[in-house]
């Protein structure tokens, strides 16, 4: 007489298996960073070295991806800096990552909007790191790597406020995609 599933009273069945699945989604994101603007490259990459960069750079997301097209559609839509030489550099890589980002959660315009207020009271790289940070924490909270999110910085502003919103509601879809890969079979 082999064992099966009903072996198991369904409860304590479903139990385990969510357990697995959790740990599964905790290690899944374990150790995920994005480069802050320092650690950008900014000796100019050609356009498919960064499609490259920012697609390594958001692989262990699982869902989001960006194209040569898409990024040629991102500069014509004022959304990053024009390359230089047709080489993008940290400032137009750092506008890439974040336009490819939350493109998951708010249209184009929006985004735009949010880029020109967030220019009027921080620097690229202040926002930048800000976003990266705030996304590592929200990511870290939503995948049970931390109990709670932790305050990022220590000013408020409305712009904090919206892009704050935006990095919660791409957390929850990246987790929603990652049950999905999980639940899915092999």
């Amino acid at each position: 007489m082999g064992f099966s599933v009903d072996f198991f009273p369904k409860a304590k069945y479903n139990t385990i298996m969510e357990k697995k699945i959790k740990i599964a989604l905790a290690d899944s994101m374990q150790g995920f960073h994005l480069p802050r603007y320092a650690d950008l490259p900014d000796v100019g990459l050609y356009l498919e070295q960064t499609v490259k960069y920012i697609n390594q750079c958001l692989q262990q997301l699982g869902c989001i991806q960006v194209t040569g097209s898409m990024i040629r559609n991102y500069v014509k839509q004022g959304l990053a800096p024009h390359p230089v030489q047709k080489q993008y550099h940290a400032e137009q890589i750092a506008y890439l990552i974040g336009v490819t980002i939350l493109k998951q959660v708010a249209p184009l315009e929006h985004i735009n909007k949010l880029f020109f207020r967030q220019k009027s009271v921080y620097s690229c790289q202040v926002a930048y790191d800000y976003f990266c940070t705030e996304l590592e924490n929200v990511l870290y909270y939503r995948f049970g790597l931390k109990d709670s999110v932790e305050s990022v910085g220590v000013t408020s502003s409305i712009e904090k406020e919206m892009l704050s919103s935006a990095v919660t509601a791409v957390s929850h879809i990246i987790y929603f995609n990652a049950c999905f890969r999980q639940l899915s079979p092999q």
